[in-house]
């Protein structure tokens, strides 16, 4: 196996053991058969570690997932309706790629784009060549890095919005990864603007 697909390999491991295959409302044997074609396709990559496998929610729900983080076995929480947290979606640009999982290649927090606002950090992440995180994937680090949120920063997930305008943000609160949302015209010293530098999925390993 390549430190990529023992990467993927040990991030799927994580969401099982978290309950994932139940939230799709299938056998845990069944929810990793979804991840094997893309796991298999990275046994000949050198994408290295630095990566993030991310269900879509076509196959696992948005709305249950904050509460299956956890940082000192204190559990993620959010005060939004799970209609709004269903509402945050990908922009034009930022959808997922095919298939059940795919991944994000180098996730950062976006430390560099910290105390801007939305909207301003969007141009400068377009400018710098680097795309903004979805919802989905901002759930994946705070669930297979939630250290991330006490050692950089917490995050804007600027490649997903709701209708009325707003982006989902993840950060410290009360001790515990909180999943809410800000306005594109706001800015707040604690978060950053969560980008990567490419999605792919297994189709893009043929």
């Amino acid at each position: 196996m390549s430190k990529a697909s023992e990467e993927a390999q040990k991030q799927l491991d994580r969401i099982v053991a978290l309950g994932y295959p139940d939230v799709a409302d299938m056998s845990a044997a069944a929810f990793r058969a979804l991840a094997r074609p893309l796991i298999r396709a990275l046994e000949d990559s050198d994408l290295g570690t630095q990566i993030l496998l991310v269900p879509t929610r076509e196959l696992v729900s948005l709305e249950s997932l904050i509460a299956r983080t956890s940082i000192n076995r204190m559990a993620g929480f959010t005060t939004m309706p799970p209609r709004d947290i269903a509402s945050f979606l990908p922009q034009d640009g930022f959808e997922p790629p095919e298939g059940p999982f795919y991944l994000v290649v180098e996730p950062h927090t976006g430390t560099c784009y910290i105390n801007r606002e939305p909207d301003v950090a969007r141009k400068l992440i377009d400018s710098d060549e680097r795309l903004p995180l979805t919802l989905e994937e901002g759930l994946a680090i705070a669930t297979q890095h939630p250290e991330w949120l006490l050692e950089k920063n917490g995050f804007n997930l600027l490649g997903s919005r709701s209708a009325d305008g707003r982006v989902p943000s993840i950060w410290m609160s009360q001790n515990a990864p909180r999943l809410g949302a800000v306005w594109p015209n706001s800015r707040h010293t604690w978060l950053g603007n969560a980008f990567c530098v490419s999605r792919r999925g297994v189709s893009l390993f043929h």
